[in-house]
């Protein structure tokens, strides 16, 4: 089935930071949508604290609902709200109550309701037919009142915080929206068993930009490995854990060193945990890296490896794009068995799986990787048909078109 464009309505992007550096998924997919034909504005709850290297065109049309102060928002959005706000008054109210008085994110809700009024006005200047908004958390709880006081309808995406640690009112949300999509199964599962209604579920992946590119040459043994992670240097990424892994593989007859690419509050405490165990000579910290650059980093690794793992806070990773698009790079890839993981990286077929949190698994897959040439190559070969067939960013570009109103697009 082909995309036919006639006339589509302008779409609307609203997300927490845009162009972030950590969601090159939200500006890629809109790039997707414009080489469509598709009309896109980009709208940002906040200017981003590490916006993307080489977006600076994006930036500069980028509409920041939060680019004033405090006190000039409520003042602002009090001021225009005769215009918009009264008639959803009773909503705001409603879930104030449903939320319960004594929680500080439930008084949250009138700011955001101010910040909707000024999206609200937007939506309507930009004659804007549809408003897609990703995370269901903050831009979402601004989102669902601003679609309320323009008439513009809006869908999710749902990833993992949002849902997992900062879920305030997903049911009323997805009643609310066209439609609540989120990355995985394992998401919808969750998503249904808390009471979001089944019918207003889909599922829709985090699509992958980067070409399909083969092996240059047949996986060898080879005297050093190089494996990659990349990510922001937190708990639930498990950094600590590889760095044990790959302390347990010291002694083995091959070298194993690890580039660590992005940056984080455990930075000094990821690197003290590798000099206490004697590998600091093998793991480099290389810092943030561009998402242009990711793509060379990664032709340069001998395995991507991402110990995912739930941090004290319950908080876990969806389905971490940085592993499509190592598939995509015919790059072999390890990970964990949590949350969304395993759809994308199926033990023995796309990949190979360890348990969360256990660096002597870990260090078995790794070893049992590099051991064997053949197993890398059959691997790296079903990943590529499988990030292309249910990853690719051209095939869920049409699932979620699918979900948008008619006026927002066209399809034969």
């Amino acid at each position: 089935m082909s995309l036919l464009i006639q006339q589509p309505g302008t779409i609307a992007y609203l997300a927490p930071e845009i162009p972030a550096l950590s969601a090159t998924f939200v500006y890629e997919e809109m790039i997707g949508l414009q080489n469509l034909g598709y009309p896109t504005i980009s709208i940002s709850v906040h200017k981003p604290k590490h916006p993307a290297q080489g977006q600076d065109e994006l930036f500069s049309r980028t509409y920041f609902l939060y680019d004033q102060s405090a006190v000039m928002m409520v003042l602002s959005g009090i001021f225009r709200l005769p215009l918009f706000g009264f008639g959803t008054l009773g909503k705001l109210i409603s879930d104030m109550v449903r939320c319960g008085l004594h929680r500080p994110d439930t008084w949250k809700l009138a700011y955001q309701f101010l910040a909707a009024v000024k999206l609200a006005s937007l939506l309507r200047s930009k004659n804007c037919s549809h408003l897609h908004v990703h995370f269901a958390h903050v831009p979402t709880q601004i989102a669902m009142y601003a679609s309320a006081m323009s008439g513009v309808p809006f869908t999710i995406m749902a990833h993992a915080n949002d849902i997992f640690e900062r879920g305030l009112l997903l049911r009323q949300k997805a009643e609310r929206a066209v439609k609540l999509v989120t990355i995985s199964e394992f998401n919808r599962a969750y998503l249904e068993k808390i009471g979001v209604p089944k019918d207003k579920l889909a599922v829709v992946r985090c699509g992958v930009s980067f070409p399909i590119l083969q092996p240059e040459q047949p996986f060898e043994r080879k005297n050093c490995y190089r494996l990659g992670t990349l990510g922001r240097l937190v708990e639930k990424k498990g950094i600590d854990v590889l760095i044990r892994a790959l302390s347990v593989l010291k002694d083995r007859p091959y070298r194993i060193e690890l580039s660590i690419a992005g940056d984080g509050p455990l930075r000094e405490e990821l690197e003290s945990l590798s000099r206490e165990l004697g590998v600091a000579d093998r793991v480099k910290f290389e810092g943030s890296m561009t998402h242009g650059a990711v793509a060379e980093w990664m032709r340069g690794l001998d395995a991507v490896v991402l110990a995912c793992k739930k941090d004290a806070n319950g908080d876990m990773d969806g389905i971490p794009v940085v592993l499509m698009e190592a598939m995509s790079q015919s790059v072999p890839v390890i990970s964990t068995k949590i949350s969304g993981i395993p759809e994308l990286i199926i033990h023995d077929r796309t990949g190979l799986l360890a348990k969360p949190g256990d660096h002597q698994d870990l260090a078995r897959q790794i070893d049992r990787l590099l051991d064997s040439p053949e197993l890398r190559g059959r691997l790296v070969s079903e990943a590529a048909v499988h990030v292309e067939s249910e990853f690719g960013r051209d095939v869920n570009l049409k699932r979620l078109l699918s979900y948008f109103p008619k006026d927002a697009r066209q399809l034969a």
